[in-house]
């Protein structure tokens, strides 16, 4: 019971965290210039996270909670806004 709990609160926390992207990315970007590659690479890479950690026991939640906010941090900086944001930055 404690390990589907605990699948449960990964999987509402990648489903979350994946909504915040969509909706950050179309409220900046439009849906024409929405970012849909990086989606997919958002929700395969929750996919995995998830069965990773239904898989294996001793993956603590707060592991694979982390691993996944670091995934999204990694993908949302790739990213149109992001990349002309650091290039008005930097010019």
């Amino acid at each position: 019971m404690k390990k589907t709990l605990s699948t449960i609160a990964v999987t509402a926390f990648v489903v979350l965290s994946t909504a915040a992207f969509s909706f950050a990315e179309y409220t900046s970007t439009g849906i024409s210039h929405f970012p849909f590659f990086q989606l997919g690479c958002l929700i395969v890479g929750g996919l995995l996270i998830i069965s990773l950690k239904s898989k294996f026991t001793r993956l603590y939640t707060s592991e694979a909670v982390g691993a996944f906010a670091l995934y999204t941090v990694m993908i949302s900086l790739f990213t149109t806004p992001v990349i002309d944001a650091v290039k008005s930055l930097v010019s």
